[in-house]
């Protein structure tokens, strides 16, 4: 299966299909209650950090456009989007609360040491275990092996199974209130045994680190 990398005219795309692929979960629903108005608040706030990682990361596509990651490279710190509190209000509309809401929670577990960021691994649900997935996961895990970096990323509690396989072990849950369970994960790198947890915010406190 032929993986490239994205380009910007990808962005809407892969906006959509990550939107397409979060909506039927119990996260999409707490963040955005009203499933007339989900799909359309995902894509426009996923769409946000999709631009952003063209700039501050990488997006890899299968070449059928049904799989993708999304990443941060989290060498140092990096800034939050362009205007992103008045893109965030634009987007989210009277949801924009519930999306602070979760950045603030997750931001007190991210690693503060240099890292990669596995912000999105999504596949469209019509093409779900087709082994698109396992494709996206091996490069990824051939490049984090050419980087020997840590690698960080948070997803839905009860699909740790496949990350596992890929080196990531789970951190303790992160309960959200009245809402679903997440379950952080981090990959070592091959020089360290353990990636320090941070008790304080990076400079780009960021929700984007869920995936179905």
């Amino acid at each position: 299966m032929r993986i490239r990398a994205a380009r910007w005219t990808d962005k809407d795309l892969v906006a959509a299909l990550i939107a397409d692929a979060l909506h039927p979960s119990p996260l999409a629903a707490w963040l955005v209650p009203d499933p007339q108005q989900r799909r359309q608040v995902l894509t426009s706030v996923v769409g946000i950090w999709v631009e952003h990682a063209l700039f501050f990361g990488d997006i890899y596509l299968t070449d059928d456009h049904a799989a993708v990651t999304v990443g941060f490279h989290r060498y140092r710190p990096i800034p939050p989007p362009a205007n992103y509190r008045i893109r965030l209000g634009d987007a989210a509309g009277g949801h924009a609360d519930r999306f602070d809401l979760l950045n603030s929670v997750l931001s007190t577990k991210q690693p503060t040491e240099p890292h990669y960021h596995l912000a999105f691994l999504v596949v469209r649900p019509d093409a779900q275990k087709a082994g698109r997935g396992t494709a996206l996961l091996t490069h990824h895990r051939s490049r984090l092996n050419r980087i020997d970096l840590p690698a960080w990323t948070t997803i839905p509690a009860g699909g740790e199974h496949l990350l596992t396989r890929y080196g990531y072990t789970p951190r303790p849950p992160i309960t959200l209130p009245d809402g679903p369970t997440l379950r952080p994960m981090r990959r070592n790198s091959r020089r360290s045994n353990a990636v320090p947890i941070n008790s304080t915010h990076l400079v780009d406190n960021r929700w984007q680190d869920l995936h179905p």
